[in-house]
């Protein structure tokens, strides 16, 4: 297979006279490529197949974006088992386990005090969204070119999908989700005497129901 796509590429060099023909030979070397990448996969002993799916695919399984999938490829977070062309395969067992798994302490704490934010949010929505919105016009241009740009982002087209989506967020305890809150512009909506409450609460939570 490996020989078939070298004598493509050359006959490619000495025999294309145009940029079609150019173009024509490009996609038949890519065809060519993912032939050989699928044959590698179904023969490697090492590899279920069945087992590999696409970052779409688990993206819908975590009801997230792609594009946090592709991110939790680059932080580590979701191993990539193979790549073939552009598209990445990710186990399924992998994805089904970050389903799965818990809260950590901080993203616990994020998701109590945003569960308090609800509240104001859903008795005075349009003065919660406008501060939520101040808030990240200033931390895009405090946080422009940096890791919480991309989170900043999202929280824009969160915000512009309605209130709906918005408090889908704030309470969800999928992945994105708490990636989200740990990047939230809903900084200052709780008074600082209700904000002390919960963070009290939430520390007895913890130390009764998560105590090792």
């Amino acid at each position: 297979m490996l020989s078939n796509l070298c004598s493509l590429q050359l006959r490619c060099t000495d025999q294309a006279t145009s940029a079609v023909e150019r173009d024509g030979c490009r996609r038949n070397i890519i065809e060519t490529l993912c032939v050989v990448f699928f044959v590698f996969l179904q023969h490697h002993e090492d590899v279920n197949t069945a087992e590999l799916i696409r970052t779409g695919e688990a993206a819908r399984l975590l009801g997230c974006s792609r594009q946090h999938v592709v991110d939790l490829c680059d932080e580590g977070k979701l191993p990539v088992v193979r790549e073939g062309g552009s598209h990445r395969y990710v186990r399924r067992s992998d994805v089904l386990a970050l389903t799965n798994r818990p809260l950590t302490r901080d993203q616990e704490q994020s998701h109590w005090l945003h569960r308090a934010v609800v509240g104001h949010l859903v008795t005075e929505p349009d003065l919660v969204l406008t501060r939520a919105r101040e808030n990240l016009e200033r931390f895009s241009r405090i946080h422009q070119g940096t890791m919480a740009e991309h989170w900043l982002d999202l929280w824009r087209l969160t915000l512009d999908s309605g209130l709906d989506r918005v408090l889908t967020v704030l309470v969800s305890e999928d992945p994105q989700a708490a990636e989200l809150r740990q990047n939230s512009p809903f900084t200052g909506i709780l008074p600082d005497e209700e904000r002390k409450k919960v963070l009290a609460s939430f520390r007895e939570h913890w130390r009764t129901e998560h105590a090792v």
